[in-house]
């Protein structure tokens, strides 16, 4: 797959949750929430200030983030499913690279 998404865009792997509960039940498909977790799996150049210059994007490839429940729109690309949405629809970065991020 060769896809690079436009400025401030990212391209988005879905992180599927577990099939079950703490308790030990399993969870049927259509009582399953859609994971709020994904990994991106390319990212844009960024957006343009009003003067023409580049904005950089906070997050990289490879990175696992948290987004809103509603948020990207759900494509299909060489079969896989996945997200395409803006870097303002995610809502934080998790693991080691939002500790380095903050430092």
């Amino acid at each position: 797959m060769n896809f690079t998404p436009l400025h401030d865009r990212v391209l988005v792997r879905r992180i599927e949750g577990d099939d079950k509960t703490a308790g030990g039940l399993i969870i049927p498909d259509t009582a399953k929430e859609k994971p709020a977790e994904g990994e991106i799996i390319a990212v844009g150049a960024g957006a343009r200030d009003e003067d023409g210059e580049r904005i950089p994007m906070d997050v990289k490839a490879g990175d696992r983030i948290l987004f809103g429940k509603w948020s990207g729109t759900e494509i299909k690309l060489d079969g896989e499913d996945l997200l395409i949405m803006k870097e303002s629809d995610i809502l934080g970065v998790l693991g080691d690279t939002a500790a380095s991020a903050a430092a």
